[in-house]
């Protein structure tokens, strides 16, 4: 801080949407002596500033991305900004993330439910149109199987987002249930895209499905807002607390 101005310098590796914005919010180490829930807060940048330079769009699995989907390398030097730019009080940057990335969560869950049963619907849809070894894909056991997964997969991961929802909505801690839902959710994404790719065979791959697309994102899905790793951890130490304890998992 120096005055009545934030004095931001640092280099940020990945910012999504940055090169179609008019600002951004730095989470920034304000306190570095302060209590670790206290260091950091979120400031609002225009990214017309001074200082801020946006060096490039960095290219995902081949794609330098266009609009809200890229993901650019920034620096800061010597960004000057309002102190009035915080956002909340200083000091409560964590805190704001914190409220923001449970929803947010489950906002991404949702959103995969409808990448899920696109791909689902134009599985089947295909299937039944394509033919192959004397007859439609439809009929071939394997693509059964992948049908009958796919469709018990879907509807657990919309159960277990609905319930995750819920607790929130009820005032409840829901911090097992998204960590469960965001996992979770991000591998049968994954998985019901890479059916439907299969059954497409090469077409699945090109871009003229909206499928190679989708798989792009899915596979980001297990590392945005907290890779799959993390949020098994958390909910396996909360499991295990309450048997160290002395008692048991309810499941509700």
């Amino acid at each position: 801080r120096d005055g009545d101005e934030w004095v931001i310098n640092g280099h940020k590796w990945f910012s999504t949407s940055a090169d179609e914005s008019n600002f951004g919010i730095v989470m920034a180490n304000t306190d570095p002596e302060g209590q670790p829930h206290r260091r950091f807060s979120m400031i609002i940048v225009p990214t017309e500033t001074p200082g801020l330079d946006i060096a490039r769009a960095v290219p995902v699995m081949g794609h330098p991305g266009r609009g809200w989907t890229t993901h650019c390398e920034i620096y800061y030097r010597d960004v000057r900004v309002p102190v009035t730019n915080t956002l909340g009080n200083v000091g409560d940057g964590f805190v704001i993330a914190q409220k923001r990335l449970g929803p947010g969560r489950i906002h991404h869950c949702m959103r995969w439910l409808g990448q899920m049963q696109r791909a689902f619907e134009m599985m089947c849809s295909y299937a039944l149109k394509r033919h192959a070894f004397g007859g439609p894909l439809a009929d071939k056991q394997t693509v059964q199987n992948w049908i009958a997964d796919s469709v018990a997969e879907i509807q657990a991961a919309r159960l277990l987002t609905l319930h995750a929802a819920h607790k929130i909505d009820a005032g409840l801690d829901p911090r097992v249930e998204i960590s469960v839902i965001k996992f979770f959710g991000a591998k049968v994404l994954h998985d019901v895209i890479d059916r439907a790719i299969q059954v497409h065979g090469s077409l699945g791959v090109t871009e003229d499905t909206p499928l190679s697309s989708m798989y792009r994102n899915a596979r980001g899905a297990r590392i945005l807002d907290g890779p799959d790793e993390v949020h098994r951890m958390v909910v396996a130490r909360r499991v295990l607390r309450v048997f160290r304890e002395g008692g048991v998992w309810e499941f509700e």
